[in-house]
């Protein structure tokens, strides 16, 4: 039979068997495989008629086997092909002998002729890569599906199946740690030898037996050569075989816990070294684990009671007091927990009050006035007994944290009336009174505030001291006006109630008068004397008092980045200090908006598949934290016009109060600090209002240097260079006098000028500087040794004028050398600095500055490694730095590596997990870069989902209502709202007196609330003793009867679909 003409198809094939070939003999293998596959068809009919006792066919039972084998089938005649393959001289003529001399082709399929055939099973549509077998397992192993689980098998025909990947042991399997690690051997380190730096790698083969990297595995080899390598072994000692093997039976974990435990036995007093190794071992539990708490407590209690044990100086250890203390509030009894609480206060260290503090009001039920006054009492007076600047600041603490309490409680006004007392106290004191004893001038301070006068931070208020040198007067009845915010037109009553109350909340923070007849109803809104006057602290110190100013501010919603951390050594306080993270505007800011969460990554054009360029958000986001002082409130990062205050930052802040705080909180007539913080809020504002406002304040003081600098620095947010420059010139064209801010002056011209691109205008600038006349390399030099010796000779007393210099010099070494000599300067700087203070953070962050300006900003040719890598490594030092965090950002913009970025938010490498630990502002930060590239956010759900998990459960941050908000708009915005149910039951235990987590319930997840449950929870705010401005009953009064008539309607409803069902399910089908 001659193969058929194709008039779709070209005359020649290369797929076609030549059939003048002579027809050749197949093997014997392939002979007897075709044979076994062969079978009489009188045979196959008689067997397969067979029938059972009860007359019914077993083909129908084997059915469904016969279909499950036809895949099999199809790998025998793939295998019997490879088979073939090897063992014919010509495979062309074993497949005449398997396939029939005809091809049927009706579409010109060229595949048809390709495979030889239609069915089903003849043409496969896809070729599985190495035949299911597995990279890095053995040849027997392969893999293949079943109906519901992927197989592992051994053999080919899949006579053996091991465990599937979806069982338990599986999952155990893949989730156990490495048993064995592989390490370099000490004498065959590389197969090549290394010549002058070089692997010569050659490319001639030689024989196995010639070539010396080759080792023999043979088993005769190994038989032969076992006694000789025991006796070399014993003749050399243990050296060999521990550091000559390929593997070593110890783990690196296993290794690490060896180490530390050596070092332990060396000097048991080494708190670090202890730390250390309560980190390690609790690694080994993931947080999110099952029963992951309960673990890690005992763990950590069982390690710490070893670490008190071996020695009785480690009991007075601070850190080591408190994780066994929070370690115990998972597992121990609440007698127990009261006992260890107490032999820690022994110590009077001021961390310890203020997490026993904390935990007293994590762990009230009866509201602010019960336990919670009476420890916050209690902490007090232990602190007024240190007459020191640093007890002056914990009792600052103390007031801070009590506000918050009050005002998440809901009693604003109450929080408020606190501030505005203390700050009477400070700024507004008659000077008569100062010799007086404390408890007579509260008595003083009680009559000036039952004369109901206006207050600081209210219009009008002309303070304490005034009003006794006026004679005390009375105030006004129209002095005070309560303007109450529109009420919500929502349809549901729940909803209605949520929104008018949270409106109320933070539009009526300041407390009203007695004779404001609005308020009868409210008994609250109108704070006495008495309600705060145990909570009011003594300061004196200029630190305290400029650091209540910052704490009121950050109160009133304006966020100071590091204040914390100069209130607090171990900057805990975070955890509740960081309250404006919840605010609508930082969570509208740190997760994308409904609209840019799903978008189109891929593209096509004439059939192909394009993808889309990766869109970025501005690698500096809204979460603003670095150490108070690393970064100033005029500083901005090149031309993004990111700094300290942005317009961002201002939305859910109360300006009104804020500006009279800023009018009225001078501590006294050349306060230029806190008027540069005043002009830089404005600015946030409104750029055009800070300029007036600073040409007012230059009026009255026209000879200050920073007030004039901030000034300038308004021009350039203005974008006006002209009318900065126009002050500079002006400033500086006398000789440069012995002044600081004649430097910082220097500075900023030459920083402007530089980012402008006019690198020789600059240049003269610094030139200028240094009193260095000329140009050429000879004024350069010239000028570089003056600039060395002013560095050198500025004290550090002085540290501001110095850090201009610097700033000077290594702009010069940048414009007249290379990004890596000015880098190498900064760097003999920062070694002159303690890693960790913060003249070394903020050195670090000059150095990044300077090269994304000279890189991103001003296009220069730079190796992006070098600002890199030099984020990698400040990134270690300073985690919590957010600064630094955009920078790092902004290496890896465009590198198309997400691997870094996530290894960044898990935490780096596992020596920094342990020696760095995130706080909540780098926990928010990480939710936000999630959005930080656009189309990852919902690749990253799952990935933010367990961090936030962490988060709360991780014993730096436990207990942040802040970071219990954002896991809840989480999961609200991702539309999971039975979990944030769930998520919120967890929320009020673990902060028990903050309102706005209750009101959620009533909010944002009213769908997923009944109205019992909903009627539960208010009961529950009113047993914890939140403030409610108005009852859930009045609201809920006039639908009572509305509820129950739709409650009848809905009965009739009922019992109709009831009837309809039954009728349905009884008709005969």
């Amino acid at each position: 039979m001659s193969a058929p003409s194709f008039s779709s198809f070209p005359p020649t094939f290369s797929s076609f068997p030549d059939l003048d070939q002579p027809e050749a003999s197949t093997s014997t293998a392939s002979a007897e495989a075709t044979g076994k596959r062969k079978r009489d068809p009188s045979k196959k009919r008689t067997s397969s008629h067979r029938k059972n006792k009860d007359g019914r066919d077993k083909d129908a039972r084997k059915k469904g086997r016969r279909e499950s084998m036809a895949y099999d089938l199809f790998e025998d005649s793939l295998t019997r092909r490879d088979t073939t393959t090897h063992t014919t001289e010509d495979p062309l003529l074993d497949l005449q002998d398997e396939r029939p001399l005809f091809y049927s082709d009706r579409k010109g399929d060229p595949l048809n002729v390709t495979y030889g055939g239609l069915h089903v099973y003849d043409v496969p549509k896809h070729f599985l890569v190495d035949r299911r077998r597995i990279l890095g397992l053995p040849a027997c192993t392969v893999l293949h599906r079943s109906r519901h689980e992927v197989v592992v098998a051994i053999g080919h025909g899949g006579k053996r199946n091991m465990s599937s990947l979806t069982d338990p042991s599986s999952r155990h399997l893949l989730a156990a740690p490495p048993k064995r690690r592989l390490v370099t051997s000490s004498k065959d380190k590389y197969k090549y030898d290394e010549v002058e730096g070089v692997l010569r790698v050659s490319t001639e083969r030689s024989r196995r037996a010639e070539d010396p990297s080759y080792r023999s595995i043979n088993a005769d080899d190994a038989v032969a050569d076992s006694d000789a390598s025991g006796y070399s072994s014993e003749g050399d000692g243990g050296e060999s075989s521990e550091y000559d093997s390929d593997t070593s039976p110890l783990t690196h974990l296993q290794t690490k816990f060896k180490e530390l435990d050596e070092q332990i036995k060396q000097d048991p007093l080494s708190v670090s070294t202890w730390l250390s190794l309560l980190s390690h071992t609790l690694s080994t539990i993931p947080i999110s684990s099952k029963n992951a708490t309960k673990a890690r407590s005992e763990i950590a209690i069982s390690i710490l009671s070893r670490a008190f044990a071996a020695h009785p100086e480690n009991v007075k250890s601070k850190q080591l007091r408190l994780k066994y203390i929070k370690a115990g509030e998972e597992i121990w009894s609440s007698a127990q927990l009261h006992a260890e609480w107490e032999k820690a206060l022994e110590t009077r260290d001021a961390d310890l009050w203020m997490e026993w503090l904390d935990w007293r009001i994590r762990s009230a039920t009866d509201g602010i006035d019960g336990a919670v006054m009476e420890s916050a009492l209690r902490t007090l007076a232990m602190f007024r007994s240190e007459d020191s600047q640093q007890g002056e600041l914990s009792q600052l603490r103390v007031l801070w944290r009590i506000a918050i309490t009050i005002r998440e409680s809901g009693f604003v006004e109450r929080s408020m009336a606190l501030f505005q007392a203390q700050a009477e106290l400070i700024f507004n004191m008659p000077s008569n009174m100062v010799d007086m004893d404390f408890d007579d001038i509260l008595d003083a301070l009680e009559l000036f505030w039952e004369s109901e006068v206006p207050r600081l931070g209210e219009p009008e208020a002309k303070g304490w001291a005034n009003w006794e040198a006026s004679g005390r007067p009375e105030a006004e009845s129209s002095s005070s006006s309560v303007i109450r915010p529109a009420a919500s037109t929502h349809t549901d009553p729940y909803i209605r109630w949520t929104l008018d109350e949270l409106n109320e909340d933070r539009s009526r923070p300041l407390p009203t008068r007695s004779f404001d007849l609005q308020n009868e109803s409210d008994p609250y809104a109108t704070v006495l004397f008495s309600d705060i006057r145990p909570l009011l602290v003594e300061l004196h110190t200029p630190c305290a008092r400029h650091l209540f100013r910052l704490i009121w501010l950050s109160f009133l919603g304006l966020h100071c980045p590091g204040i914390t951390s100069s209130s607090s050594s171990e900057a805990l306080d975070d955890r509740w200090a960081s309250y404006h993270y919840g605010s609508s505007a930082y969570l509208s800011s740190i997760f994308p908006s409904s609209g840019a969460t799903k978008r189109i990554n891929s593209d096509s054009a004439a059939g192909v598949l394009v993808g889309r360029e990766k869109e970025y958000t501005s690698s500096f986001g809204p979460v603003k934290n670095w150490s108070y002082g690393a970064f100033g409130p005029l500083d901005r990062i090149a031309t993004l016009q990111w700094g300290m205050w942005t317009q961002e930052d201002v939305q859910d802040s109360n300006v009104k109060v804020i500006r009279e705080v800023f009018k009225q909180c001078k501590l006294s007539s050349d306060d230029a600090d806190w008027d540069v913080l005043h002009v830089t809020f404005e600015a946030a504002v409104d750029v055009s209002g800070a300029l007036r406002v600073s040409k007012s304040i230059l009026a009255a003081w026209g000879d200050s240097l920073p007030r004039w600098a901030a000034h300038a620095r308004l021009e350039q947010m203005r974008h006006k260079p002209s009318g900065a420059r126009k002050v500079y010139q002006t400033l500086l064209s006398s000789p440069r006098p012995a002044q600081a801010s004649h430097t910082v002056l220097w500075w900023d011209w030459a920083e402007m000028e530089w980012i402008a691109g006019d690198a020789n205008t600059a240049l003269s600038i610094i030139r200028r500087s240094a009193c260095s006349e000329g140009s050429g390399g000879i004024a350069i030099l010239r000028t570089k040794r003056v600039l060395d010796e002013v560095v050198a000779n500025t004290p550090d007393s002085r540290w501001t004028e110095r850090e201009a210099w610097v700033k000077l010099r290594a702009l010069l070494e940048l414009l007249t050398s290379t990004p890596d000599a000015a880098l190498a300067y900064l760097d003999t700087q920062l070694r002159t600095e303690k890693n960790g203070s913060l003249r070394h953070e903020r050195l670090t962050v000059i150095a990044l500055m300077l090269i994304y300006t000279h890189s991103n900003v001003l296009k220069q040719p730079t190796p992006p490694a070098l600002l890199r890598e030099r984020t990698h490594k400040a990134i270690k030092d300073y985690p919590n730095n957010t600064i630094i965090l955009g920078f790092f950002l902004e290496g890896e913009r465009g590198q198309g590596v997400w691997g870094r970025v996530r290894t960044m938010l898990g935490g780096g490498t596992e020596g920094d997990s342990v020696r760095k630990n995130k706080d909540v502002a780098r926990r928010v930060a990480d939710v936000w870069v999630a959005r930080w590239e656009r189309s990852r956010w919902e690749a990253e759900q799952e990935r933010t989902r367990s961090g936030l998990s962490a988060a709360v459960e991780d014993e730096r941050t436990r207990g942040s209502a802040a970071l219990w908000r954002i896991y809840l708009e989480f999961e609200i915005r991702c539309g999971e709202l039975k979990r944030a149910k769930r998520l919120l039951s967890r929320a009020v235990g673990a902060c028990p007196l903050v309102k706005d987590l209750y009101l959620l319930a009533f909010g944002a997840l009213r769908s997923v609330f009944t109205k019992r449950e909903l009627q539960d929870w208010a009961e529950v705010m009113v047993e914890r003793g939140l403030r409610l401005r108005r009852g859930l009953d009045e609201v809920l009064d006039g639908l009572d009867e509305e509820d129950s008539e739709a409650k009848m309607e809905g009965d009739e409803e009922d019992e109709i679909e009831y009837n309809a069902r039954e009728l349905r399910r009884l008709r005969p089908y």
